[in-house]
């Protein structure tokens, strides 16, 4: 069983304090880059406070959703993980930015770069590797691998380039319908922005007011064309034409959460917004791409130096004053633990019986038996705990 790792990991400062460290400083005030803004008269604030507490887990989740890559990517190579494998490597903060803004009633859809989504919205670390490896302690128990992972509020990885923006479109319709306050965060990459179906569903997103967030991903490359090669307008912020736009700094924490703030109370009051969070990735389109094809290992070296956003951020927390090193390295070492036991638990798993694989097609199945099978009868893991391995 592993517990959440935001629970137990500021823990790990409390029961050990650094030597020397007498105070900490409970809050800092953090500058960010200058928003850059399309059909808005006004923008997100360029600074924001964090806590103590939310550095500690923002620094936390970006560092697990680092080491859960890692591992993933090793798994891959050992050929325990098999099809395809797109590691978010050098886009933690993206994730983290806007999981720190949504609110319970919130909801996210994304491509298939989301190992580190699914661990955000509850998924354990092992709940993660044992559905990429393909077995029953997994998510989707297995059966949907590393594009195919759901959670409450989560609807997924999706292998269709750009399909996944107007099933974002039809969740925020959901929410206007139930009116509950929620919104969607519809994601996509550079290289799905020029998908026809994303301007269909910004079309009319906007003509029904729907609390959509549509989010571009730039990280520079869709598979291995860059986005000065695939773009004639590379500026994905201003694409939603009569749509307002917003890009954000997506190497900085702070930086999204404040966009993602801005951008959700703008949609719940006023209809869609295009969201760019300009970031990175370190890998290859998937595991399956080198990824030096088509740039510089010299162009992937620089970035980790100057933009990487977890060192960026453990920088500007301990020169707050926030937290100390040394406090940061526990952190590191218990998050390698975690990781390092939810590999070995996710190695050492089983696959489901053959019997089972028919099952899981209805949420709620209405018909009777499936293929012989009745999913909510004698396999009892339809519930939504067992069936997303929860924290």
């Amino acid at each position: 069983m592993f517990r959440s790792l935001i629970a137990e990991l500021p823990n790990v400062i409390k029961k050990s304090p650094s030597k020397g460290v007498k105070n900490y400083a409970t809050e800092a005030t953090f500058e960010v880059k200058p928003f850059k803004l399309h059909n808005l008269q006004s923008g997100p604030p360029t600074s924001g406070k964090l806590t103590k507490d939310e550095a500690i887990k923002y620094y936390t989740e970006m560092q697990t959703i680092r080491r859960l890559e890692t591992s993933a990517g090793n798994l891959y190579k050992e050929k325990i993980v098999r099809g395809f494998c797109h590691l978010y490597s050098g886009q933690e903060a993206c994730a983290v930015g806007m999981r720190a803004a949504m609110k319970p009633q919130d909801n996210i859809i994304s491509a298939y770069r989301v190992h580190g989504w699914t661990y955000l919205m509850g998924v354990s670390v092992k709940g993660v590797l044992s559905e990429l490896t393909g077995k029953q302690g997994g998510c989707a128990r297995g059966k949907g691998g590393s594009m195919h992972m759901y959670a409450p509020n989560f609807y997924g990885g999706n292998g269709i380039v750009g399909a996944q923006v107007p099933l974002g479109a039809g969740v925020a319709l959901a929410c206007h319908y139930k009116g509950n306050g929620g919104m969607c965060l519809a994601l996509y990459g550079d290289g799905a922005s020029n998908q026809g179906q994303v301007f269909e569903a910004y079309n009319i997103a906007h003509l029904w007011k729907l609390p959509c967030i549509f989010v571009c991903e730039n990280n520079g490359y869709g598979m291995g064309t860059s986005a000065s090669r695939s773009s004639c307008n590379t500026n994905y912020f201003q694409r939603g034409d009569v749509l307002p736009g917003l890009w954000v700094d997506g190497m900085d924490v702070v930086a999204v959460k404040l966009a993602t703030e801005f951008a959700r109370d703008y949609v719940t009051n006023h209809g869609p917004l295009v969201m760019e969070v300009f970031t990175y990735r370190y890998s290859g389109h998937s595991m399956s791409d080198p990824g030096t094809s088509y740039r510089t290992r010299d162009e992937v070296q620089e970035v980790r130096q100057t933009r990487d956003p977890i060192s960026s951020f453990k920088d500007k927390i301990i020169n707050a004053g926030l937290v100390a090193a040394d406090d940061l390295k526990k952190i590191d070492a218990e998050i390698k633990k975690i990781v390092d036991e939810a590999t070995k638990a996710a190695k050492g798993d089983s696959e489901i019986a053959v019997a089972e694989l028919s099952t899981d097609v209805y949420a709620s199945n209405l018909e009777g038996d499936i293929r012989g099978a009745a999913p909510n009868s004698w396999l009892k893991h339809g519930s939504l705990k067992r069936a997303v391995n929860l924290k």
